[in-house]
């Protein structure tokens, strides 16, 4: 009986090594892009693979090759996924206050707190990672966080709150100081940087409302070089 349970045991399959992950259809290509913004989180750039970041998904090394023809195809999938959530994260901000002006401050604050929150995304929207153009759809989603300050710059226009002139020139004056601050965020050379994101929406509450002293229609009699 002894030998027979013991012969029993011998032929008992092993046990199977756990099954990685599988994905059903649509929900591969996020789990890569999840997996690629983890990987650049963690080491940087420098490790980020097609190989590598399949390991991380837990599929096999070809999977990617079903959704981006290359590495440059899946950053720029991660670029899209940042300029939606930013747009997002803008509008959502937009939305608590009224009037042209607080809209415009509420953007600008909104803008650098995604950055502050999402690094390794402002990093892939803004940095040299693409050596040929972004494809439509990406240029759309691009332009959709630039078309809300537009918006809140011609609204200022109209209600006689901000200088007169072309409203791209002052929304690139706008842009300027929020990207300029975000990027400074991202790249920890302040010091607010370090006393997280209470610190950093403080100060670009500061940064936008100075911001808006500048872009304010100036008083009859004084300068009004809109130049």
């Amino acid at each position: 009986m002894a030998t027979r349970s013991k012969r029993a045991q011998a032929e008992k399959p092993a046990d199977k090594p756990p099954e990685k992950p599988r994905y059903h259809h649509g929900d591969l290509r996020q789990a890569l892009v999840d997996a690629a913004v983890e990987l650049i989180t963690e080491e940087g750039f420098s490790a980020l693979t097609l190989r590598e970041v399949a390991r991380r998904a837990g599929v096999t090394h070809a999977a990617p090759y079903r959704h981006f023809a290359d590495k440059e195809a899946l950053l720029e999938a991660v670029s899209q996924q940042g300029f939606r959530a930013m747009a997002h994260e803008m509008r959502e901000r937009m939305a608590r206050v009224s009037g042209p002006l607080e809209q415009l401050s509420a953007a600008g604050v909104a803008y650098v707190l995604f950055a502050v929150r999402h690094p390794p995304h402002f990093r892939v929207m803004f940095g040299p990672h693409f050596t040929r153009p972004p494809k439509p759809d990406a240029a759309e989603e691009g332009a959709n966080a630039f078309t809300l300050l537009v918006n809140c710059i011609e609204a200022g226009q109209a209600a006689g709150l901000l200088r007169a002139g072309e409203s791209r020139r002052l929304t690139l004056t706008a842009w300027s100081l929020v990207h300029g601050l975000a990027s400074l965020f991202v790249d920890r050379q302040l010091e607010e940087a370090v006393q997280g994101v209470e610190a950093a929406e403080a100060l670009a509450v500061v940064q936008t409302r100075l911001l808006m002293e500048g872009l304010m229609r100036p008083e009859p009699g004084g300068n009004s070089d809109s130049r």
